[in-house]
């Protein structure tokens, strides 16, 4: 189901049942459009991800890591201000609609206790987060601002009046009740039902009104069921739908779903962390990484373009001898030659006395044109060991560019940092001169195997480079997928059991280029054998000596393998 209004119900009973009552200890900002309020309740941290993101809009309790920028923005400043140490009061639904407030008891700047509340709208790309003194509704901040001139039917700036959106003549299920149902049951087809459900009742998406529809037409009571169906949003049985395509669809309790597997959940926020764990990760990636992905194709261009023009100089230097050829057949024959000619036939001695035509710069006489040949020939030898020094730089510089590329296609948001430092230190991006803090490398991934062994992914050169050369122990079992771009990775032990050199592999073969793939090689040794050569890019090794494994990656070994922050 999409996050429609029943959603957001079932949400805020959630929320009323695990965090209101517990006070704000931290505010984050880790990406553009989304926050996270940690609120302790009963000796419990929560997590709380509040989304104004115009496609994955949300509120939830999250347990996906995350990283926080360096540098706080403004917005994150200012919420601290008024909610760290404040206690959440309460939390309320906007009808039925997708709008929450959260509300907090807050002191001014005189230490007068005042209302504050925190109010969230997941209306896709309308999506925003408010805070807003609630004495007098005015905007204190919000996460984005939009202008007059965008908006014209409401003001959404700090300092204006905060007003709902406009709102829809519907009515909410939760307080009218569904007796207007009647007499669709009674006067109106089964295929319309969705349709009569969705212009009547405020908060119903497409997929809860087919859901109501199917149960009111089960033999029985039809409002009797209409009703203990619309109780089930107080009584949560989340629930993850799969398809045998793959695609994925969820709701507050187990309805009837055309989908063919289904998996429970404990809470809401459990569930949407498996719903939206790859789509919401990738569209941040997306976001942060755009700049990247950019400057990576245009190296790539660049250097295949440069190893095309490399190989056409190769290929002229297989031909200089036809060169050295016309030239010594020009200085024996120059009288056959006139200044205004543009080609000329001569007999080849070199050849069986064949006649070879030669082009000739119609400026020259025979002399200079045989000249002219000398010199591209002399040019082209001369430049062979060039050639194929510069061949094997760029060479190295598509492997690595496409290595990036491979990293970026499994990286998480706190990974694309590193990977900006590295291209920065390459030289291949600015260095921002403002910014005077040392950037910090991210840690790797942590994967503990079936039997408990701990192991560690690097998702970037930087974290590769650090596990494996720097942190890893000699006796340490390493990793990596055999001649194919991807992430090191250590398992914390000389001598780890079969079953979990195994899932190592797995983690290897998923976390690189051939994560599609079946079958795939992955070489692995001692960390000890590992070499680094000199001037040599990050995360770049030589070994010997080891052995090899071929297995096929398991995206639903990663996800219970991987340990939850």
């Amino acid at each position: 189901m999409p996050l429609d209004g029943l959603f957001t119900h079932a949400l805020v009973h959630e929320f009323n049942e695990l965090i209101v009552g517990g006070r704000i200890t931290k505010v984050h900002q880790p990406y553009p459009n989304e926050i996270v309020l940690v609120v302790r309740n009963n000796s419990v941290n929560y997590p709380l991800l509040l989304s104004a993101h115009p496609t994955y809009a949300r509120a939830q309790i999250t347990h996906i890591p995350y990283e926080n920028p360096q540098t706080a923005p403004n917005f994150v400043m200012f919420l601290r201000r008024y909610l760290e140490g404040a206690k959440l009061q309460k939390i309320v639904q906007i009808e039925n609609d997708r709008i929450i407030n959260f509300y907090v008891n807050a002191r001014n700047e005189l230490g007068d206790v005042q209302q504050i509340r925190l109010t969230l709208e997941m209306m896709g790309r309308h999506s925003n987060l408010f805070l807003v003194r609630e004495e007098d509704s005015r905007i204190l901040e919000l996460i984005k601002h939009v202008p007059a001139d965008q908006n014209r039917v409401r003001s959404l700036m700090p300092g204006a009046t905060y007003v709902l959106p406009p709102a829809q003549n519907l009515s909410n299920p939760f307080t009218k009740g569904l007796d207007a149902l009647a007499p669709m049951i009674l006067d109106t087809p089964f295929d319309d039902w969705a349709k009569t459900i969705q212009s009547t009742y405020q908060g119903f998406g497409r997929d809860s009104a087919v859901s109501l529809a199917r149960t009111i037409n089960q033999p029985g009571d039809h409002l009797a069921h209409a009703k203990n169906w619309l109780a089930r949003f107080n009584d949560l049985k989340p629930t993850l739908f799969t398809s045998d395509k793959g695609a994925l669809s969820y709701s507050a309790f187990d309805w009837s779903q055309d989908y063919t597997h289904e998996q429970h959940f404990q809470t809401l926020g459990d569930m949407l962390d498996a719903y939206y764990i790859g789509k919401a990760e990738r569209e941040r990636v997306n976001q942060q990484a755009g700049s990247l992905v950019r400057i990576v194709k245009n190296e790539l261009k660049k250097n295949t373009s440069k190893r095309k023009k490399l190989l056409a100089t190769l290929n002229d230097a297989e031909n200089a001898d036809d060169l050295k050829v016309m030239g010594d057949l020009l200085i024996t024959y120059p009288h056959l030659v006139q200044k205004g000619m543009t080609s000329v036939e001569i007999e080849n001695y070199y050849d069986n006395n064949a006649l070879l035509k030669i082009t000739l710069d119609p400026k020259l006489n025979g002399l200079k044109n045989a000249e002219r040949y000398f010199t591209k020939y002399r040019k082209l030898r001369t430049a062979v060991a060039y050639v194929n020094e510069q061949m094997t730089l760029t060479d190295a510089e598509i492997a690595y560019f496409n290595n990036i590329v491979a990293q970026l296609d499994v990286a998480s948001p706190k990974d694309v940092e590193d990977i900006r430092l590295e291209l920065t230190n390459g030289g291949y991006i600015r260095a921002n001169k403002k910014n005077k803090q040392k950037p910090k490398v991210s840690k790797p991934d942590q994967f503990q195997s079936t039997d408990g062994t701990h192991i560690e992914v690097g998702k970037n050169n930087l974290q590769n480079e650090r596990l494996s050369l720097k942190q890893a122990d000699r006796r340490d079992i390493w990793l990596h997928v055999q001649n194919i771009p991807g992430s090191h990775v250590i398992i914390h032990s000389p001598n780890p059991s079969d079953e979990t050199l195994i899932e190592a592999a797995k983690l290897a073969a998923y976390y690189s280029k051939a994560r599609d793939s079946a079958n795939v090689p992955v070489d692995y040794l001692p960390a000890g054998k590992l070499r680094k050569p000199n001037g040599s890019k990050p995360g770049f090794v030589i070994f010997e000596g080891q052995q090899t494994l071929f297995v096929t990656p398991d995206s639903q070994l990663v996800s219970n393998l991987k340990i939850k922050k």
